[in-house]
């Protein structure tokens, strides 16, 4: 739920106009919340703080913010904590609890414990609490980074916001950073703080920090830990992933208005819809959206078998051409900036239709990179036991599984004959960050559209080999885990940036159960022998809900992941829209890419290509963010600036 936005002074000069300038926060993130809004001033007006409202739990006017606590308490606050109503229970009795909301369990958990109350909150996350008696700024993101938290430092003020765009009008310019570029366009996303936006960092997953007149102090307060525990069986894996899964739906069900699903028509997300329908005395509603045109994209039938099981009413939107054409710039402009592949599309015309319907949607994000669901998994895990074997170094503790089991699960790699053949061309049995990088590299096939020599490659595979290679969270050599742990930090947040934005486009909050972080924490303990066993991806989730699911779904070994039918598109009714965009001087001007060669190569682009996204979503995001903007700077406040009271009253 929500928008968070404000600034703080870095020196001992009061800020200049803070309410006009929380203000103008406020009405560029009004999408995030439009049940309400508010800011506060200090009374030495050194901070000012900002709130939209989507109004999910008590929905009373008493659940206002920014919010007030005992001892000179601010809250400003985006997100949800699941388990609220244990942390009220604890500490109702130091505690002058006044609303029924999470968000105040946050101040009260604060006010007993500090920063440590960051171990106590199960949900997610962003908030900025100013603690008046101690003069500081403390911030949080959660554990996975399903909420969002942007920050920038300009001239003694330290700005931060659910959303980039928030901060665009205090930058002294809005340029891009070459070396998130070059990230951008090697992975579809960037690895670390940095955005495409010179200047704007955003607070990773698990991080907090405190601002007070010394800095900006940052710090992690949580990572998961791959410690494998080899004193239980099988047996006691598959019935405690059943238990938690279904602890953690429970819990992300909290919720005073309705509460609806996403539902693909893959496994994980029909998952949490089945569950889900169990534990409502009407199942809520289903949104799914398909490719009708043309063949080959469409999952439906799936979506409409898991429906007729849980009693869900399903609702479809056939996503066209047209959709596409009409609603691309709202995407990118929601976004902030291009990420995570052609997804986002599909899931902004499905968050358009929930909106409609509910405000609150529970989506399987999570369960790919927890449960290892990707076919790359596979591939390179098959790689690697092809080459363990050549050696025979099977027993060095790597390779849990054997060429033999591996070999009937292969069939899952149907769908990605190319990726292999693309893979084997650039070598054979090479170190194992060198072939992960090369499965997950998507700008190999963009030598002629970029021109590199602007660019620092290099840094970008230096930084992900250390991320990867990172034995303080991978503690036993172990290819599986080293795989899915470098995509639970990097690939998941990217992922989680698209489901955010898509949803809070349309004031739609989008839950991800599958990421509760006590399930995390338990899935990492797994071993790979028994979590990956004999190839099979996300066997030990399957397992656990093998009577659960339709057969018909379980069986299922065409994973599809929401793929966009752009080639197809792009052969008839977006040709005039992509040449028009890499033909118009705007584009031939930025320097870096060379839209001749783009052109030229649209006809031998491939069926599921991201190269072309990755280009255009580029195009279009420099045309309005970077070109356009001016118009950021020139936003009016939407409300002038105010007379507060003495004591910093919230003004709503």
């Amino acid at each position: 739920m929500c928008g968070i936005a404000g600034v703080i002074s870095l020196t001992a000069e009061p800020l200049e106009r803070p309410a006009s300038t929380v203000a103008v926060m406020n009405r560029l993130l009004a999408h995030r919340g439009p049940d309400g809004h508010g800011l506060w001033v200090a009374p030495d007006r050194r901070v000012a703080l900002g709130h939209q409202r989507l109004s999910i739990i008590d929905l009373s006017s008493a659940g206002a913010q920014p919010m007030h606590g005992p001892g000179g308490l601010t809250l400003t606050y985006n997100g949800e904590i699941f388990n609220y109503m244990d942390l009220r229970r604890r500490f109702e009795a130091g505690y002058p609890f006044r609303t029924r909301t999470d968000s105040e369990c946050i101040l009260a958990a604060y006010a007993a414990l500090g920063p440590d109350c960051l171990d106590e909150l199960r949900g997610m996350f962003a908030f900025a609490l100013w603690d008046d008696a101690r003069q500081q700024l403390f911030c949080a993101r959660d554990r996975f980074g399903v909420k969002p938290f942007f920050y920038a430092q300009v001239d003694g003020r330290f700005y931060f916001a659910s959303e980039i765009k928030a901060l665009l009008p205090f930058l002294p310019a809005a340029e891009q950073d070459p070396a998130a570029l070059a990230e951008y366009l090697t992975f579809q996303y960037t690895l670390g703080e940095e955005t495409l936006f010179r200047g704007v960092r955003q607070l990773l997953p698990g991080q907090a920090l405190r601002v007070d007149r010394n800095g900006v102090h940052m710090w992690r307060y949580w990572d998961v830990q791959h410690e494998m525990d080899l004193d239980h069986s099988a047996h006691y894996f598959v019935n405690r992933t059943q238990e938690l899964v279904e602890e953690a739906v429970s819990l992300t069900m909290v919720s005073d208005v309705p509460v609806g699903t996403y539902l693909s028509g893959g496994f994980d997300s029909s998952l949490v819809t089945l569950l889900a329908a169990e534990r409502q005395q009407m199942p809520g509603p289903a949104f799914h959206g398909k490719f009708s045109v043309p063949p080959g994209f469409d999952e439906s039938h799936y979506a409409r078998v898991v429906a007729e099981q849980s009693g869900s009413p399903l609702y479809e939107v056939d996503i066209t051409p047209s959709d596409f054409l009409t609603h691309i710039e709202q995407v990118i402009y929601h976004l902030d900036v291009p990420i995570a592949g052609p997804g986002s599309f599909p899931q902004y015309m499905v968050s358009r239709l929930a909106a409609r319907h509910t405000k609150v949607v529970l989506g399987g994000q999570g369960g790919d990179e927890i449960f290892g669901g990707y076919a790359r998994y596979l591939l390179a895990y098959f790689e690697q036991c092809i080459k363990a074997a050549v050696n025979g170094t099977y027993q060095n503790g790597n390779f849990v599984v054997t060429i033999e089991s591996i070999v009937p699960n292969l069939g899952a790699l149907q769908e990605y004959v190319p990726l292999m053949q693309e893979f084997w061309r650039k070598g054979l049995f090479g170190s194992l960050d060198d072939r992960y990088f090369q499965l997950i590299d998507r700008s190999a096939d963009m030598e002629a559209e970029v021109d590199w020599t602007q660019l620092d490659k290099t840094a970008v595979v230096d930084k992900f080999k250390a991320i990867f290679n990172n034995r303080n969270n991978v503690r036993k050599e172990a290819y599986f885990d080293s795989m899915t742990h470098f995509d639970l930090k990097c690939l998941l947040p990217a992922l989680l940036h698209v489901e955010d934005r898509m949803s809070m486009a349309h004031g739609l909050e989008s839950r991800v159960p599958l990421l509760d972080h006590k399930l995390v924490e338990f899935a990492a303990t797994i071993p790979a022998n028994i979590k990956f066993k004999n190839g099979k991806l996300k066997h030990l989730l399957r397992k656990a809900f093998k009577g659960s699911v339709p057969r018909e779904l379980y069986s299922r070994r065409d994973k599809m992941g929401f793929p966009v039918p752009l080639k197809p598109w792009l052969d008839i009714e977006l040709k005039d829209f992509v040449h028009d965009l890499f033909g118009s001087q705007q584009a031939r001007q930025r320097g870096f890419i060379n839209t001749d060669v783009v052109l030229g190569n649209l006809a031998h682009s491939g069926r599921f290509s991201r190269k072309l996204w990755g280009l255009m979503s580029l195009e279009l995001w420099h045309r309005r963010f970077i070109d356009q903007a001016a118009e950021f700077r020139r936003m009016p406040a939407a409300e002038p600036e105010m007379a507060l009271s003495p004591i910093g009253e919230a003004v709503a």
